[in-house]
């Protein structure tokens, strides 16, 4: 008896190790994918040498508010009021949705699916074919209704990582969302500062004219003591009017941005026209935060979307590869079969169906191993997307700051030269109406004074401007919580996933 045992088991042993060996033979008849692969890598900030560009200043990160430190409560209500009402968001949010649609079908995929079918057809049967009589030569109806479920059983996560690639593009989708908000609110307040740098270089358009004004009377009153001829009154007279041009070519400008904050917010040019002029304060002390580059890939939106592009198509690569191993689906039917109505609700009429159908690639001319190749390319794309992004992220940081630094030197000469300008006006405009220098004197002084005026007013606009710009590059408050929700997410269909699969393939 043991020993017709030990030969059962020893005949058992050699099945096992041919069907294996078999199995092995199969596979390596059929397609794979030996020798596709990547080298590609995602960079590390730390990798970058940014101490002298990029200083830790023991700062803080933007806050989501950021706009408020300018104190201008107009500027506040608009971003409100476009985040609210931009049709650019509205588009953000409707990829955001198709995308979430998208991962809601790779879900589906993964779990069984269940139909039930009905259908009533009149059919005449041919008298010489496989069909005997009397149904052959006859015409019947036949009422078939059937209860069909089926389950893919994915045992090598081919759908699952499917799904995985879609709930990551789901998270770039919204992650990219975010860099529209971004650019949206950043766009409405460097607009804002636009116009109100326009305001302020009206105003010294407006002085300008007073002053020309000025220099044309003081001139009509040289005229009559003999001082001047009319050469400087028609020079006076030309300059005055070359001012009012300009005056007027300023309120245009505030008009037309006027048109472009309107068309911001998602409203018409009309909505323009309530805007008020701005009141925008110097802002608050700009100091980086430490750690910046590490933790820059963490608050920039754009960072954060190319990361989850390069992990979307990580699973993409390896649905890609589970295609090359066979594909296992689970299929049973019950219902009712049956000629004619009454006989169509009887027990007779039960049919039932049930099993496993495989499908293994054996040859394809070349077919997944192309498809595998296009995911790997896709993939050192979106590496390279990611580290060009990351790159750029540090070069605008580090561009806006010198700006910022750069322009505060400026902005100590240029108000220094601006005092010296005006003190040299006044004199000389004092000195001509006096009668103790000329006209050329007066207009070379006017000159000088308008450029140093306009280009300390350029000079503040210029440093609020890099200001905006650096905190959108420092992401505008953004902080990235994705990690955690595709965690949940994909935890959570993965367990029901896997449960399911190991149930099926136990039994």
């Amino acid at each position: 008896m043991s020993n017709q045992l030990n030969a059962r088991q020893r005949v058992t042993g050699v099945l096992k190790v041919g069907v294996s060996v078999m199995f092995a033979a199969v596979l390596s008849a059929c397609v794979n994918y030996a020798g596709i692969h990547s080298d590609a890598k995602t960079a590390e900030p730390q990798q970058y040498a940014t101490q002298q560009s990029i200083p830790a200043e023991q700062g803080h990160w933007p806050a989501a508010d950021w706009a408020d430190q300018f104190g201008d409560a107009q500027l506040k209500a608009l971003i409100d009021e476009a985040l609210k009402s931009s049709p650019t968001l509205d588009q953000a949010r409707s990829r955001v949705a198709a995308a979430s649609a998208y991962s809601e079908t790779a879900k589906a995929s993964t779990m069984p699916r269940v139909d039930a079918s009905y259908s009533l057809t009149r059919q005449q049967y041919s008298g010489t074919a496989l069909v005997p009589p009397p149904t052959g030569g006859s015409w019947q109806t036949e009422n078939k209704g059937l209860l069909s479920a089926s389950y893919d059983l994915d045992l090598w996560g081919k759908n699952r990582e499917a799904l995985k690639a879609a709930i990551s593009q789901l998270q770039a989708s919204q992650a990219d969302a975010e860099v529209v908000k971004l650019t949206l609110t950043t766009s409405i307040a460097r607009t804002y500062n636009q116009l109100a740098r326009l305001y302020v270089l009206r105003d010294i358009a407006q002085q300008e004219v007073t002053q020309r004004e000025q220099i044309d009377r003081i001139t009509a009153g040289r005229i009559a003591t003999g001082l001047d001829t009319e050469v400087e009154r028609k020079t006076a007279q030309a300059n005055l009017a070359t001012s009012r041009a300009a005056l007027k070519a300023l309120d245009g400008q505030i008009l037309t941005t006027r048109y472009q904050i309107a068309a911001l917010l998602g409203a018409g040019p009309d909505r323009g026209l309530q805007i008020a002029r701005p009141t925008l304060g110097i802002g608050d002390d700009v100091n980086l935060p430490d750690n910046l580059p590490a933790d820059l890939v963490s608050r920039r939106p754009d960072i954060v979307a190319a990361r989850w592009r390069v992990d979307a198509m990580t699973h993409d690569v390896k649905e890609a590869k589970a295609e090359f191993y066979p594909d296992i689906n689970l299929s049973a039917a019950i219902g009712l079969d049956a000629f004619g109505f009454g006989r169509f609700l009887t027990a007779a009429s039960r049919t039932a169906s049930a099993g496993p159908a495989i499908h293994l690639p054996i040859f394809d001319a070349g077919e997944l191993r192309a498809q595998l190749k296009g995911r790997y390319a896709d993939f050192d794309y979106a590496v390279a997307t990611y580290n060009q992004t990351l790159v750029t992220a540090l070069s605008e940081v580090a561009t806006q700051l010198a700006g910022v630094r750069s322009t505060d030197g400026q902005l100590v000469d240029a108000q220094t030269a601006q005092t010296a300008a005006r003190q040299a006006d006044q004199l000389a405009l004092v000195q001509y109406k006096a009668g103790l220098t000329n006209q050329l004197t007066v207009l070379n002084a006017d000159v000088n004074a308008l450029a140093a005026d306009q280009s300390v007013a350029n000079l503040r606009m210029d440093r609020r401007d890099q200001q905006i710009a650096l905190a959108s590059a420092l992401g505008g408050g953004f902080v990235d919580t994705s990690n955690a929700d595709q965690n949940a997410r994909v935890a959570s269909t993965t367990e029901t996933s896997a449960a399911k699969t190991s149930a099926a393939a136990a039994q």
